[in-house]
């Protein structure tokens, strides 16, 4: 029977305190029923009493689905009344409650966790609690499985019979068996296969991977063999130990997005420690200062670039064990690069033999990882959604960020799928406008939202140097800002239009119809008080199917017509100078950090297609030929070499770092793109003939300008058409401080040579430091021709001493 309301059932609506009533029928449009209990899209008001009333009944651990206890509501972390973010944007304003009401139930939820579990730092410990653990002489299993009738472990060590190692559950559903040593070791080796076996309802006994398993493996030799869990705990001897620190975080990320399975130039699974030793030398080579992992987490269909994760605290067995990982990050971490881990807590791989949706034997949400119904099944990826408001999912979930960032000394995270977190319709067919109700609202899966602002706060209270990339199409606001003013806490975006534009320019528009103003706004069309990682291309534009920019300009000639021996046909020429010009035009204006798929410096062709039975099981086309770059008779080596040169333009003049971002000109009829960054000015030419002798750029300040950085250096395929030994003397322009008056609103200008499909950048010449230079020059020449002079006179005195020291002389 339903109330009035016609949605909430009567017996918990009658149960409810007057107040809560009156607040109910306030609130009537914005409440929606859920199984167990009542979850609101507004303000809450349920307490805590009538939802334990519901736990008891299923004997669970506190708070299933997160409610607020009025009792409770302080914290000094984020003013209610003064929420930050809403000072920053006033269309934010009229979205108050709905900031209010997340920002409560964050408070809430952190406050539960501190009352039960003793806070966030210990609740995400879980990894010392569940799974496989040493404790007193013994090796102690814990799992939960509520929907579990009895269950077992069982392995290589037991013979795969459980019948002696039965577990026992407790209230919470959490079962456990502690088994001592025998003989002073543990009765399960290192290394040996375990399962969890278990009955469920319907009297069927299953064997699950356990949850919390740190080690997963396959029988490579057996094709379609399911996955084993694996017992690891190494002696001393053969753990490894971290022998770098954590390198300083840099100003802003230039992101080397890799994957350590493809990173090999032969057609095989490639390792950790062969990428360290192989790779690694290659990005720290290239200039860029952090690395990217995918496909770390174990997933058990390598096709599925590593998003269809199985076993969320298992490394990825292809390439190799934990502590191979472990030396791959050290190993980066002594060259000065930070190391980022690609983490998939969007979804769950829909296995059920070998991933955490095994667990799932049909029970409530309640009692599962993972909600019931169509809410818990992904339709576009065919995978399963977590229930973020479940206690033990939190638990699991933040437990996970913490194994990483501690046990493997990862230095951040690129948060997968968050677009499909942030919202119940997952994104799917969905147009995003900008238009702020598509962002706060009924749609918004506010226990997703809590999650992730959890999530942002652990890992800053862990580690407070490290960097957080949110993977969203939508352009929510406030992703990108502090939890402390009401944000979700990421510390960057992905800036996803960027790629999707430039691939719309080059497969529908000639060269022509380039719009230069369209593109100059599409780079910079971001929140001023966010932070995003512009890209061009990541590993989603190398799949099969689709090309990436390299290929979608040169095409079939990349086969035939790189060679240094010949001249370049124009495709090739044309490609070679647009692939340089998209990468450092997204670099400079699209972001406050740069990304790049490995791979893709160099222009690498083709695609990449996983062994599937469609190709044949090949990894031809799931490797990366670092030959090609390697020759010096192959016109890769220039792309490279512009793309360690722009990296090397970052490290030099911070530009990415730097909050100065002013575009003075973008000509419609000349092709021509100019903008400040930094320090520096870009000048960008992207007409197919035409050259300007004599252009005049703005710029802020006056003085005189050299080149930086250009595109049309031999070094890196051009033709060397600007003089590197110029100077450009600025000339002032119109009324200082009206910029009306001023030459493209800019107080100054100097004058340039700007060749066809080119990009140049100019740096401001430190007159100071310059006369320092000539000092210091001078001081030099004269020092060395005073140590001459000095030189000479020495030999003379000592001739003469010769001379007298010999018998001859006597005379």
């Amino acid at each position: 029977m339903l109330s009035s309301l016609g949605q909430i059932p009567a017996s918990v609506f009658n149960s409810l305190p007057n107040n809560s009533k009156t607040a109910l029928k306030r609130n009537s449009h914005v409440v929606k029923r859920t199984e167990f209990g009542i979850t609101f899209a507004s303000r809450s008001f349920l307490s805590t009493v009538s939802v334990n009333k519901k736990v008891q009944q299923h004997g669970l651990t506190i708070s299933a689905v997160m409610t607020e206890d009025r009792s409770m509501m302080t914290n000094n972390e984020v003013d209610l009344e003064n929420i930050g973010l809403l000072s920053t944007d006033a269309g934010l304003e009229q979205f108050k409650d709905h900031f209010r009401y997340r920002i409560e139930r964050f408070i809430n939820q952190k406050q539960l966790i501190g009352k039960h579990e003793g806070g966030l730092e210990e609740f995400s410990k879980g990894y010392l609690y569940y799974g496989f653990n040493r404790e007193e002489g013994s090796i102690v299993y814990r799992e939960w499985a509520p929907a579990a009738q009895e269950a077992e472990v069982i392995g290589d060590f037991n013979g795969w019979d459980g019948s002696n190692h039965r577990m026992e559950k407790n209230e919470f559903g959490v079962w456990s068996i502690k088994i001592p040593d025998s003989g002073g070791n543990p009765v399960i080796p290192h290394n040996s296969r375990v399962k969890f076996r278990f009955k469920h309802g319907n009297g069927v006994w299953v064997d699950r991977i356990p949850a919390w398993i740190k080690y997963a493996t396959v029988d490579p030799g057996s094709f379609g063999a399911p996955y084993d869990g694996v017992y690891w705990d190494p002696p001393t001897s053969e753990r490894y130990q971290f022998k770098y620190p954590r390198p300083p975080k840099p100003k802003a990320p230039r992101i080397y997005e890799a994957h350590v399975g493809m990173s090999s130039s032969e057609p095989r699974v490639n390792t950790y420690r062969e990428f360290a030793d192989d790779v690694l030398p290659r990005i720290r080579a290239s200039n860029y200062n952090t690395v990217q992992l995918m496909a770390v987490m174990e997933h058990s269909y390598y096709g599925s670039f590593g998003y269809h994760v199985t076993n969320f605290f298992a490394v990825s067995s292809r390439s190799g064990t934990p502590e191979d990982l472990k030396y791959l990050i050290d190993k980066a971490h002594s060259l000065g690069l930070c190391v980022l881990m690609d983490v998939v807590h969007s979804h769950a791989s829909n296995n059920v033999t070998d991933g955490l949706n095994g667990f799932d034997v049909g029970q409530s949400s309640l009692e599962s990882y993972f909600h019931a119904g169509d809410r818990g099944y992904h339709k576009l990826w065919d995978s399963r959604v977590f229930n973020y408001a479940n206690w033990e999912v939190l638990r699991f979930l933040l437990s996970n960020l913490r194994w990483w960032l501690e046990e493997y000394k990862f230095d951040g995270f690129r948060f997968d799928g968050v677009t499909s977190m942030l919202y119940h319709h997952h994104g799917i067919n969905m147009a995003f406008t900008g238009n702020y109700s598509e962002y706060f609202g009924e749609a918004t899966d506010v226990d997703a939202v809590v999650y992730l602002m959890l999530a942002n706060s652990l890992i800053h209270s862990i580690l407070p140097d490290a960097a957080v990339i949110a993977e969203d199409v939508s352009g929510m606001p406030g992703l990108g800002r502090s939890v402390s003013e009401g944000g979700i806490g990421f510390d960057y975006r992905l800036a996803m239009a960027i790629p999707d534009k430039w691939i719309d320019y080059l497969k529908n528009k000639s060269d022509e119809e380039w719009s230069m103003k369209e593109i100059s706004w599409s780079l910079t069309n971001r929140r001023d008080t966010e932070k995003c990682v512009a890209y061009a291309e990541s590993h989603d534009q190398s799949i099969v199917g689709d090309k990436t920019i390299a290929f979608l300009l040169m095409d079939k000639e990349m086969y035939s017509g790189m060679s240094c021996l010949t001249d370049p046909s124009p495709s090739v020429e044309r490609g070679i100078a647009l692939h340089k010009m998209i990468h450092i035009l997204t670099m400079a204006l699209g972001g406050e950090g740069y990304l790049n798929f490995m791979g893709n410096e160099f222009g690498h062709p083709e695609w990449i297609d996983f062994p599937r039975e469609g190709n044949g099981w090949s990894y031809d086309k799931c490797r990366r030929q670092w030959n090609l770059v390697d020759a010096e008779d192959l016109r890769y080596k220039f792309m490279y070499a512009f793309d360690k040169a722009m990296n090397l333009l970052d490290e030099k003049y911070s530009f990415l770092s730097s909050t100065k971002q002013i575009v003075s000109s973008a000509n419609e009829a000349e092709k021509v793109i100019v903008f400040e960054r930094g320090d520096l000015v870009f000048v960008f030419n992207f007409h197919p003939n035409n050259s300007y002798d004599g252009y005049k750029v703005g710029c802020d300040l006056p003085g005189k300008y050299r080149v930086a950085l250009d595109s049309d250096s031999w070094e890196f395929g051009g033709h060397g058409r600007v003089g590197h030994d110029v100077d450009h003397f600025t000339s002032p322009e119109g009324i200082p401080g009206v910029p009306e008056t001023n030459f493209n609103n800019r107080p100054n200008s100097f004058k340039i040579l700007s060749p066809p499909r080119t990009c140049v950048a100019y740096y401001r010449v430190d007159e100071s430091q310059e006369s320092l230079k000539q000092t210091l020059a001078v001081d030099t020449v004269t020092l060395a021709a005073d140590v001459a002079a000095v030189k000479e006179i020495s030999e003379e005195l000592a001739d003469d001493n010769d001379i007298e020291d010999s018998p001859l002389s006597e005379d």
